[in-house]
């Protein structure tokens, strides 16, 4: 199903912003994607399924968590993050701000694993790991 993608902050993501971003509270608060309840009921995804979006860019696996804030059908909101980075454009078109609103992206269930940000970071570097973490 095709969904208009936002991202921005969150309360809940700047309280976490203390903790160790590997921890699994910095997690549970990025890794996630807010639906208005009848897009959740018509993708037929409850609350904390994971679900897979997938932009022109990439894809990944996030939680699926009801919506207050979203009023209108056809919205995704996913908070700023590693997560998000992975599937929005880096170019910033001179601005040197990338663009982060009104993109499309398609969401279905899964029974993929949302990753850890470890995990997440070598998809993204791949062979790089000493780079990142030793162990």
């Amino acid at each position: 199903m095709e969904f208009t993608l936002v991202t921005g902050r969150t309360i809940d993501q700047g309280c976490t912003k203390e903790h160790a971003k590997l921890s699994d509270e910095y997690k549970e608060y990025v890794a996630l994607c807010e639906m208005h309840p009848e897009d959740m009921r018509r993708l037929n995804v409850k609350e904390g399924d994971n679900v897979k979006i997938t932009t022109s860019v990439g894809s990944i696996v996030v939680k699926a968590k009801m919506s207050r804030r979203i009023r209108d059908q056809g919205i995704i909101f996913i908070p700023f993050g590693p997560w998000i980075n992975m599937i929005l454009p880096s170019e910033t078109d001179g601005t040197g701000m990338p663009p982060m609103k009104g993109f499309k992206a398609r969401v279905e269930p899964t029974e993929d694993q949302v990753l850890g940000l470890k995990d997440l970071l070598l998809k993204i570097h791949g062979g790089k790991k000493a780079l990142l973490w030793e162990g």
